[in-house]
């Protein structure tokens, strides 16, 4: 081989500190943002979080969203009039590439060395409105959050309960340790010798005396409410329950025919349940040595009961959203239009370190300082750089809402019926981004709109072709299908096929195999299992 030298240009894109980290702000969560502010703030003493309310910044998208007219406050969120949140990355701070180095050795620009007068994006930013029309006084500030950590738990329901028993010491102890031991559903997922043998390992003779003193403790944990509580499985949660209804000695005839009922669903439970779950009457019939219409009444009467004895006592903050963006509807009329918003709550109100910025920009280190002067020039500018990134990242999300506002129009208007087909690449084109920005920003990103609040991405749908040549949307077809089955005859409920025909005739083409996946995707039970008995 000859070796020899040669020229040669090349293209390559390289992502700057600055890009990796606006990047990765656009596809965090609100409360993954929250997490990062929190992170950053412990980390920079350069940031701090402004606690008081700010003034409405003067730059950004200001002209996107003017403010209603005085007789269009009306049609307001409950007295939500937040103040619209606007960022400018042109008139932030100066060109990255005009900055001189910090010294010989450090070629990498880290502009801000407290010189220069803050910029806008250094100062606080957002507003701070807090929303009316909740059940709360005046002079209370409890918001949803608060409300869902007080939600009682589980546990905590059932250890009040487990007070008010004269128990010994031992049974006190295995007690609260099987309450302990529940999932959320109210089960006891671990056998009793599991659990002994995970407090006495290999000592038999303590794991006979804990499973023991277990087994007298489910008995009174069974015996508390809710009903169900502490079973091993579906089968013996229904048996709980059914039991309770149970009316000793019972006189009155109507009393006589529901402990007959509850006697037959026993029965049935004994039995496997997915004979009850295929709804096989003429298996259940023979297995239960019952009447047709008696194990009839006796599957309505378990699917009256309660499979998941704590469901309700499930932490409601799990299900809380908080939206990012607001939709208001103001204007009566012809003349109503609806207005985009960003939600105050969800942005944090930042601002760099008056007092040790203009610290760092009298003392200029130098000599054996230079090193430390460098590196809190360093951490001033991340500080300015990460308020840039977030205000970039609400700006980013409020054009992209913006842009789907106003392309589902109708939707806001009548309901998902009226949803029309929208990709990515619609919204990336018109505001000239790149889809996967399009994909950061309305993933994990929610907008609260006068139908409920939904993911940015539930307004992006495929299409599917029409009569008349057009489209209609995936989502405007599944509410069609649940409207069909929801006025369905439950004595006769609607098939695939019936449902595939009936879209046909409202002019959209629709397989029955489409129909099944976009049924199953409504949780809704094929037609076998909704045939009402």
């Amino acid at each position: 081989m000859k070796q020899g030298l040669s020229l040669r240009v090349s293209q390559h894109l390289a992502l700057t500190p600055q890009l990796q980290q606006s990047i990765r702000l656009l596809q965090l969560s609100t409360l993954e943002l929250s997490q990062e502010v929190g992170q950053m703030l412990d980390e920079n003493p350069f940031l701090e979080l402004d606690a008081e309310s700010a003034p409405r910044e003067e730059f950004g998208l200001a002209q996107a969203d003017t403010p209603p007219q005085k007789d269009e406050a009306e049609a307001e969120f409950a007295g939500l009039a937040a103040p619209d949140y606007a960022a400018s990355t042109s008139s932030s701070v100066e060109n990255d590439a005009d900055a001189a180095p910090l010294s010989a050795d450090d070629g990498q620009s880290w502009e801000g060395d407290g010189s220069a007068p803050l910029a806008p994006d250094d100062s606080e930013w957002g507003g701070d409105a807090r929303p009316h029309g909740n059940n709360l006084g005046a002079d209370e500030e409890t918001d949803v959050t608060e409300l869902a950590r007080s939600q009682q738990s589980l546990q905590s329901h059932l250890h009040a309960q487990a007070l008010a028993l004269r128990l010994s010491a031992e049974d006190c102890a295995a007690l609260r340790f099987l309450i302990e031991s529940l999932n959320d559903e109210g089960y006891l997922e671990d056998t009793l010798e599991s659990l002994a043998r995970g407090l006495a390992g290999q000592d038999e003779e303590q794991v006979e005396q804990l499973v023991h003193h277990f087994t007298v403790a489910l008995g009174l944990l069974q015996s508390l409410e809710p009903v169900g509580v502490g079973a091993r499985d579906l089968a013996e949660c229904l048996t709980l329950q059914l039991k309770a209804l149970l009316k000793p000695q019972p006189v009155d005839p109507s009393q006589v025919l529901a402990n007959q009922a509850v006697q037959v669903a026993l029965r049935i439970c004994a039995q496997p349940l997915d004979l009850l779950a295929r709804r096989d009457i003429k298996r259940l019939t023979q297995l239960c040595h019952a009447s047709d219409a008696a194990v009839r009444e006796a599957i309505a009467l378990i699917g009256r009961l309660e499979p998941k004895p704590g469901r309700r006592f499930l932490d409601v903050e799990r299900n809380i959203v908080v939206p990012d963006v607001l939709v208001v509807k103001v204007g009566k009329g012809g003349q109503a239009r609806f207005q985009v918003r960003l939600n105050p709550d969800v942005m944090p109100r930042l601002r760099v370190h008056d007092i040790y910025a203009n610290a760092l920009k009298q003392h200029r280190g130098g000599g054996s300082d230079g090193a430390s002067y460098a590196a809190l020039q360093q951490r001033l500018q991340e500080a300015r750089w990460f308020i840039k990134n977030i205000q970039q990242r609400f700006d980013t999300i409020l054009r992209v809402s913006s842009a789907i506002v106003e392309r589902q129009k109708s939707f806001f208007s009548h309901g998902e019926l009226a949803m029309r087909p929208l990709v990515l690449r619609e919204i990336a084109d018109e505001l000239g981004l790149h889809e996967s920005t399009i994909s950061r920003v309305t993933t994990a990103k929610y907008m609260a709109t006068p139908f409920g609040t939904f993911e940015l991405k539930y307004f992006f749908g495929s299409g599917l072709g029409t009569d008349s040549g057009g489209n209609a949307s995936s989502t405007a077809v599944r509410a069609l299908i649940k409207q069909f089955i929801g006025a369905e005859n439950l004595k006769k409920p609607l098939s695939d096929n019936q449902l595939s025909e009936m879209l046909k005739e409202q002019g959209i083409e629709c397989a029955r195999r489409t129909v099944a996946k976009y049924r199953e995707g409504l949780r809704i039970a094929p037609a076998s299992l909704r045939k009402a008995l």
